[in-house]
């Protein structure tokens, strides 16, 4: 294995990768990570970082913040998962994805540790963009936790500050059936003594959060009870409002001297330029007009609805498809019946079956049509729309990528 391709390739067929298999490559638990970090010299240690975990909006949280503190003149390491279109958007520096002959040589260098150790794909990543981030000599990570926060792999780091934007029912087989139970998973990033952002102040969760800092004499800011300058930002999407202000609240909790008003201001305004985020609300076309979005779970499609019913449209088209762990039944209860549906399946191990979606389609009597891939199913509804409709894509990461 001597090109990038070829490790890449290597990667995604010989290690359990959660984005692609599922519960089956899920490996809860910080023994063979902390094992790992100690194996490369403990990276995680070189560097300042900022941990964000959340239902939805972690994402896009943290590119927020990135973008603001590279505007301040930092160096900036951002760590992010699911990736869309390639393995290296995952770590970026400043913006720019990590140097393929980084990957190529951590791997070889490694290889026979992953192995051994039995390393799951993630934690794999994870290890390799601190190892990357030490090199490279960041001021700060920013990193997004993959599914959770207690167990994830990237629970080793020691932050100097804690993100947890909101609490939704998502991947509840691994995180529990109640906001609380899911609330004290986020809340596993909390560490003593250091200052943790709750982006949304919600009834179930108050108290475990309040429980768990209180224990670890974490002070915590409630965002949504702070009041912020009406910054704009580029990134379109109704529920961007809360993660923008999360992400404010964030960095004025930093208590940063070099970051000023200015900073805050552009690196809001340019926060897919800067950090060349994709499948937020991002429009495609004009005529018809075109958005692809990530959302993918209940609570976030409930924000994607009110917004589509904000648009001005001649006739709606939905093409969409999931994964395996969504609530689809919360999901579809929410879909409006006044629209066509073009139901798909993402090229993913644990895409939802199409048989699945069309007979949810039947219960919530939705126009619905079933087609075996999302290019073909993006393809139907490109040639039904007309000039001034609105065609939405979403449902998964995966669907997203594939149009891209």
């Amino acid at each position: 294995m001597n090109t990038y391709e070829e490790i890449r390739t290597w990667l995604y067929e010989q290690l359990p990768m959660y984005q692609r298999q599922g519960a089956s490559a899920y490996k809860p638990g910080l023994e063979k990570m902390e094992a790992f970090m100690g194996y490369l010299g403990d990276p995680h240690k070189e560097f300042s970082s900022i941990h964000v975990a959340g239902t939805n909006g972690k994402g896009s949280t943290a590119h927020m913040i990135t973008s603001v503190l590279m505007e301040a003149g930092y160096k900036v390491g951002l760590y992010t998962s699911p990736h869309l279109k390639d393995f290296s958007e995952r770590i970026r520096i400043n913006g720019i994805a990590i140097e393929t002959a980084f990957v190529v040589s951590f791997v070889q260098e490694h290889k026979a540790y992953f192995l051994e150790a039995q390393l799951s794909f993630f934690e794999l990543t994870v290890g390799m963009s601190f190892a990357y981030f030490k090199e490279q000599q960041i001021d700060f990570a920013v990193v997004e936790v993959g599914l959770g926060g207690r167990l994830d792999a990237t629970n080793v780091i020691s932050p100097i500050l804690a993100v947890i934007t909101n609490i939704g029912f998502d991947h509840t087989q691994f995180l529990g059936n109640t906001l609380e139970a899911i609330a004290g998973e986020k809340a596993g990033i909390i560490k003593k003594n250091i200052p943790v952002v709750i982006g949304e102040t919600q009834e179930e969760t108050t108290t475990v959060f309040k429980t768990i800092a209180d224990e670890l004499k974490a002070s915590i800011v409630w965002a949504d009870t702070v009041e912020v300058k009406p910054y704009q930002t580029d990134l379109n999407g109704l529920y961007q409002k809360k993660n923008k202000h999360t992400a404010i609240v964030a960095l004025q909790t930093l208590h940063l001297d070099q970051l000023h008003e200015e900073h805050m201001r552009i690196g809001l305004q340019q926060v897919v330029s800067n950090t060349h985020l994709q499948g937020r609300w991002q429009m495609l076309d004009k005529n018809p007009f075109v958005v692809a979005d990530v959302t993918h779970n209940a609570a976030g499609f409930a924000f994607v609805i009110e917004q589509i019913k904000q648009a001005t449209f001649h006739k709606l088209h939905l093409v969409l498809g999931f994964v395996k762990d969504k609530n689809l039944e919360l999901i579809f209860s929410l879909l409006p019946q006044n629209a066509t549906y073009y139901f798909c399946v993402p090229n993913i191990g644990r895409a939802e079956e199409i048989s699945v979606l069309m007979n949810l389609a039947e219960k919530y009597t939705l126009n619905a049509n079933a087609y075996e891939s999302v290019e073909i199913a993006y393809k139907s509804a490109a040639e039904n729309a007309e000039h001034n409709d609105f065609i939405y894509v979403g449902g998964s990461t995966f669907v997203v990528a594939e149009i891209l």
